[in-house]
Order: C-alpha cells, then sequence, then structure tokens
C-alpha cells in the first residue's frame, strides 16, 4: 500500500519545484548558452520536466526563444534586477570567491554559484563577462578537505542555530571517547580550520566553549530555546597560540632548525601568526614559534622527518624520537622472515 503524502510533503516540493523555475529564469537572464540538454543536467531534472517548468515561465509572461545560430535560449526582453553598481573589481572578486567554494566538500558552495549567477543576470554585458570570465578560468583543486557531503544537514542546523540565535542539539562521535554523547549547545562560532569545518560551542553542562569537528555528529537540530553567547568572546582570544585546532594548557617557545635543502621549502608558507625566521650563514634556517600545546605541532615537525633538528623544547624532541621509533618498529616487523 502506498504512503499517504502529507501536506507537508506537498508544499515541500512545490517550494523545491517553484526554486527550479526561478532558477531556470535567472540561468536565462545571463550570458551563457544553455542548451534543453545544459539546463536538464544543472538542475538535475529530465529534460521533459524542463520542458514543463519553461511553460510556466511562458505563462508567467516570460517570453524566450531558441536562437540556432547563437546556440542557446534567448528572451524577448531583457529585465534588469535591482542590484548594486558593482565595480570591476567587485566582480572579479566575486567570480573568484564562486570558483573557489566549487570545491564539493565546501557545503555552500552550489548557494554561492546561484547567487554569482544572479549577479550575473542584472550587470551589463561587459561586466557579466568577467565573472563568467573568473569562474571559467580560476579554479580550485584537491584541498583535500574532511568529506562533509553526508553532514549538510548537520552544517545548515550549525548554520541557522548561529543566524537565529537557538540552542542546539545533537549526537556527538568522537574517536577519543567509547560512546557516542548526547550534547545540548549554545552555538558560538562556525569556523574552517585546514581540512575542516568546527563548531564553537559551549555545552549546556560546561562553563566554556569547546572545538567540535562539525562531520562527527551523528545527528544536530535547532531547538527552540534561545542561546547564550558571551557579547565579548573573541575567536582569536579562544584559540590563542594554538597549532592548528585544539588550545593545550601550557605555553612553549619552540626553535627549529632547518637543513639548507628544506630551506626555502618552509619559508614559502607562514605556518603560525607567531613565527619568526631567521637564516643561517650557511645556508640552514631557524623558525621560532610560540604554541599553546606541543600535540598539533609535533605531526607537523615529524612531515619534515630528515630535514629538521628540534632545538627545544626538549618535550617535543623528546615526543618527535618516540614516534620516529615507533614507525622504525611497526615497518621492522614486516621485514622479518
Amino acid at each position: 500500500m502506498a504512503t499517504k503524502r502529507t501536506d507537508t510533503d506537498r508544499r515541500a516540493k512545490q517550494a523545491q519545484r517553484m526554486a527550479t523555475i526561478i532558477g531556470i529564469y535567472h540561468r536565462l537572464l545571463g550570458r551563457s548558452k544553455w542548451t534543453p540538454k545544459l539546463l536538464a543536467e544543472e538542475f538535475q531534472i529530465a529534460e521533459a520536466t524542463l520542458y514543463r517548468y519553461m511553460k510556466v515561465l511562458e505563462a508567467a509572461g516570460i517570453s524566450f526563444y531558441f536562437d540556432k545560430n547563437y546556440g542557446g535560449y534567448r528572451l524577448q526582453f531583457e529585465p534588469r534586477l535591482p542590484i548594486p553598481n558593482l565595480t570591476p573589481d567587485e566582480l572579479l572578486a566575486q567570480g573568484v570567491a564562486a570558483s573557489a567554494m566549487q570545491e564539493p566538500n565546501l557545503s555552500p558552495g552550489k548557494k554561492v554559484r546561484d547567487v554569482t549567477a544572479k549577479i550575473s543576470a542584472a550587470q551589463r554585458d561587459e561586466r557579466s563577462k568577467i565573472l563568467e570570465d573568473a569562474q571559467r578560468l580560476i579554479h580550485v583543486l584537491d584541498l583535500k578537505l574532511a568529506d562533509h557531503s553526508k553532514h549538510e544537514d548537520m552544517i545548515r542546523a550549525a548554520q541557522w542555530g548561529l543566524v537565529e540565535g537557538k540552542q542546539l542539539a545533537g549526537v556527538y562521535e568522537s574517536p577519543y571517547q567509547t560512546k557516542p554523547t548526547k550534547l545540548r549547545l549554545h552555538p558560538y562560532r562556525i569556523v574552517l580550520i585546514q581540512q575542516a569545518w568546527y563548531l564553537i560551542a559551549r555545552s549546556q553542562d560546561l562553563e566554556s566553549p569547546r572545538t567540535y569537528r562539525l562531520h562527527r555528529f551523528k545527528s544536530l537540530r535547532i531547538l527552540d530555546d534561545a542561546s547564550i553567547v558571551p557579547p565579548d568572546f573573541d575567536l582569536s582570544t579562544y584559540f590563542g597560540n594554538a597549532w592548528a585546532v585544539y588550545r593545550g594548557d601550557k605555553a612553549y617557545d619552540i626553535e627549529l632548525r632547518f637543513t639548507q635543502e628544506a630551506a626555502p621549502l618552509v619559508t614559502e608558507t607562514r605556518w603560525h601568526s607567531t613565527q619568526k625566521v631567521k637564516r643561517e650563514p650557511n645556508g640552514e634556517v631557524t623558525l621560532t614559534f610560540r604554541v599553546d600545546g606541543l600535540d598539533e605541532i609535533l605531526w607537523w615537525v615529524i612531515s619534515w622527518t630528515g630535514r629538521v633538528e628540534v632545538r627545544q623544547p626538549a618535550e617535543l624532541r623528546h615526543m618527535v624520537l618516540e614516534q620516529l621509533q615507533k614507525g622504525i618498529d611497526l615497518n621492522r616487523r614486516k621485514e622479518r622472515p
């Protein structure tokens, strides 16, 4: 027996259909050449469905035709949306941002692309071309971000919880805990750090906020209760001198000496806000940092094995030696007969 559709389901489907029809209209307003096949692929619908939606546009008084010489649809008239007169530099910046957000694991990417398409439709042809050329020529590839594709609902819940000032409830699964934990949270911020999205939030039973990796939530939903966020909360103060995400309880002065061949590579990047560089007469280079905690910087130092010497602190040097010894022992076992 087929499941009866509810009024809520019907309204949601109607809203999605209308959003698609409006999206088709905005695409036709732009300068890009749109064929039935390309439009159907853009909105992931069948061409037969596309034709039905375009008849809705015609019924609403939006006339268009397929120009064979042009190779795409053209509108009978070209209305312009009310939008600020953006400068070429501003349009270029928007195009670059839209290109960057096409990385599949940056969840807002599709929305940014839709906004860019609307801006393009509202600009004069020569300015619209700046947006389209930027997206066509500028690409962001292989950021190696954590896979958030299965967690868009959780990310969206966190975003709206922040915007609406509401508490969140969810189940969090950490590799450092034996079982999932139920949480009731006051969200403070969402941040993208290195390879993943993180939620800064205070649990109902704690006095201070903590950092939660968003793709570790098994569920997350908005509650009706208002969240309480200190007005003086500052993200920079919260992270302090953490190497990346998690701030340790103790501050350390780090001194690392890199070999001559590693010197030009390691100095190409500013790895930390406290970084200082001293170039040695023999071509080597010394980097110093002020870091809260050693656990995160440890793995970065190990990635330079054979090209770096830990001058200080001794604790970090011992941690590096311990991990390297574990690696040697683990791989020697494979060579034993």
